[in-house]
């Protein structure tokens, strides 16, 4: 018998979504915003944001965005991520005091394929459209230097450019200053927006508050392009019709073409066309062969026609909107720890130290972050919340924003060992733990190098080793702890008269001693 699929959860809207959870900080129109995604079940809307592969992982900084994406999908619009193939040739200067070092093609996509199963592990936990992954390196690696200039870089001033935080900050820096390669990568990032939004039919951009100008540069550039485009387009139809007005441009595509039709094609005479030919003329369907019977000028004025009125539309119709830069309650910096980054994938950081991290975070911290890293419900997250403050030694509210976090992006099972390693190194008992998660639970705790053939024969003498890993400070105190039970090696009490032999390794070579409920250290023997 099949196990029926859980129920879906109900649709979330997105911006009272965002708001809530404390992550909707700037947007370019937020009214016509929430009315261009008011109907997801027939017009989904595309919504992207773009990483940059910096380096083979991510961190949890990226996090945020990625669950925004996937929030995006529990709305029922489309997430498009967009992977920085192309930018991450040039390198943002964003929040960067000195230029970045510029790699090599080859590395750079190598990063953009490690990078991509972050994105199916969290955007694949939640129910939703498909979602489309492209690498800007598909379409920025086919301008020409010249059509850069010409087709993008005129319209762009530089003296707003220069008003840029990160660019004015470099600027001031007479030591650093800015090079033209990162000064203008504000004119890729604007580009990736217009080409996605003709091409792809993307009309949203988020991101960070740090790339709200780069949101803002991308809209301008579609409204400035669209609008060059209009004016080219008059300027083809008045070779023939010189007292053509313009129509309006808020109509439907339908009104906008019949009214074209009286215009500017009312008194052509056509050639034995079909009814399907017809029904185009009337605007009930699009373009049909009937315009290869127009002379070459009717042609490029009808093409151009088209195209510009939707690109103005289109420019209309884009936005852009932005999360805030997740901060620590402390002031300090969010993702760092005293053994650096926390990455998202395993090869960086283990799911152990994925969970851990979670798991020590501050009430505070905790209290806003199960908001943005996980998908609880307002009701579950706030209930959670009041539990939290109500017995705040039970860390009910740590305990489960590790176990989601974790599951979101690890998995389930990854999660589960994490929990039972975590476990394990409270009660002591890591005989069970395997060699790699042992290691990793015992990360931080000292340790020391010791000769194996200590443990032939007759084995070594743990008084002598307790004093020696500062489990004991004279041999006195080390027999003292032994005779009182407080000594164990690998999870089980060491009695008194037993010498450490080779039985006592785990996985061929270590030794975990412990004294107490939280002095440890680990013996590598060798």
């Amino acid at each position: 018998m099949t196990t029926p699929r859980p129920p879906r959860p109900p649709r979330i809207d997105l911006l009272d979504e965002l708001s809530w959870r404390g992550l909707l900080h700037q947007c370019t129109d937020e009214t016509g915003l929430r009315a261009h995604l008011a109907d997801p079940d027939t017009d989904p809307r595309k919504i992207y944001i773009g990483f940059d592969p910096t380096a083979p992982s991510l961190t949890i900084g990226n996090l945020v965005q990625i669950m925004n994406l996937a929030r995006v999908r529990q709305a029922g619009h489309i997430p498009v991520v967009v992977m920085g193939g192309g930018t991450g040739l040039i390198g943002d200067p964003s929040g960067k005091s000195a230029e970045r070092m510029l790699m090599t093609y080859e590395i750079v996509q190598s990063h953009v394929r490690s990078q991509r199963p972050i994105f199916d592990a969290v955007l694949g936990t939640v129910d939703g459209p498909d979602y489309l992954v492209f690498n800007n390196a598909d379409w920025l690696m086919k301008i020409s230097y010249l059509d850069a200039l010409r087709d993008i870089g005129k319209f762009f001033s530089v003296n707003m450019m220069m008003q840029k935080e990160s660019v004015k900050a470099r600027l001031e820096n007479r030591e650093q200053g800015i090079s033209y390669t990162e000064f203008s990568y504000m004119i890729l990032q604007a580009y990736d927006f217009d080409y996605l939004s003709e091409h792809m039919g993307v009309s949203v951009q988020f991101g960070g508050s740090d790339q709200y100008g780069n949101i803002i540069a991308g809209k301008e550039l579609q409204r400035k392009r669209a609008a060059s485009l209009w004016d080219e387009a008059i300027v083809e139809v008045q070779r023939f019709k010189p007292d053509i007005e313009r129509v309006d441009l808020k109509a439907s595509w339908v009104d906008r073409w019949k009214s074209f039709v009286a215009d500017v094609l009312g008194s052509i005479k056509l050639t034995q066309h079909s009814d399907s030919q017809s029904a185009w003329l009337r605007g009930d369907q699009p373009l049909g062969a009937w315009i290869r019977d127009l002379s070459p000028d009717r042609q490029r004025a009808v093409q151009k026609y088209l195209l510009a009125s939707n690109r103005i539309v289109a420019a209309e119709e884009c936005f852009g909107l932005t999360a805030p830069l997740v901060t620590k309650a402390d002031g300090g910096k969010f993702g760092k720890t005293e053994s650096g980054a926390i990455w998202l994938t395993a090869d960086r950081t283990s799911p152990y130290a994925y969970y851990q991290f979670w798991l020590n975070a501050s009430d505070a911290d905790a209290a806003n972050w199960i908001k943005v890293f996980t998908f609880l419900d307002r009701a579950t997250v706030e209930s959670l919340i009041d539990r939290h403050a109500q017995n705040p030694g039970a860390r009910e509210l740590q305990r489960t924003l590790a176990q989601e976090a974790t599951r979101i992006l690890h998995g389930g099972p990854a999660m589960e060992q994490a929990e039972q390693a975590a476990k394990a190194l409270f009660s002591g008992d890591i005989a069970g733990l395997d060699a790699a998660t042992l290691q990793e639970v015992l990360a931080d705790v000292p340790s020391s190098n010791r000769d194996r053939a200590d443990l032939v024969g007759e084995g070594a003498d743990p008084i002598g080793v307790l004093k020696d890993a500062g489990l004991a400070a004279s041999n006195r105190e080390a027999r003292e702890f032994i005779a009182n039970g407080s000594v164990s090696v690998n999870g089980s009490k060491l009695a008194e008269g037993v010498r450490l032999t080779e039985a006592h390794l785990m996985h061929g070579s270590l030794m975990a001693l412990r004294r107490g409920k939280k002095s440890w250290h680990l013996v590598r023997w060798s």
